[in-house]
C-alpha cells in the first residue's frame, strides 16, 4: 500500500482549515485516512500550524511519501532536517 502524508480540507466555505493526515494513496483527498498528525490554518496571520513531530518523522522512517506541500511544512517546521541527519547517521554506523 502506498503511503502519503497530504492535507485533508475541512472547515467551511471560504474559511478553510487543513488537517495534516497519513492516507492510502489511492483514498479521495477528504477521504479516509490512517492517523491525524496535526493540523494548519492558512486564515490567521501568521497561518497556525500544529504538528506532532515525533508522529510525522515515525511516518517518515515507515516510508510514507510526503505531498509536496506538506513537504514544505515539514522542512519549515524542521522534520525533514531531523530525518535527513538520522538517516546519514544510521549509514554512518555501517
Amino acid at each position: 500500500m502506498a503511503v502519503r502524508i497530504r492535507l485533508k480540507r475541512t472547515g467551511a466555505k471560504k474559511a478553510p482549515r487543513y488537517r495534516i493526515v497519513v492516507a492510502d494513496a489511492r483514498a479521495p483527498r477528504d477521504g479516509r485516512e490512517i492517523e491525524t498528525l496535526g493540523y494548519i490554518n492558512p486564515v490567521t496571520n501568521p497561518q497556525t500550524v500544529v504538528l506532532d513531530n515525533a508522529k510525522a518523522l515515525e511516518w517518515l522512517k515507515k516510508g510514507a511519501q510526503p505531498s509536496d506541500t506538506v513537504r514544505s511544512i515539514l522542512s519549515h517546521e524542521g522534520v525533514l532536517k531531523q530525518y535527513h541527519d538520522e538517516k546519514a547517521a544510521g549509514k554512518a554506523k555501517k
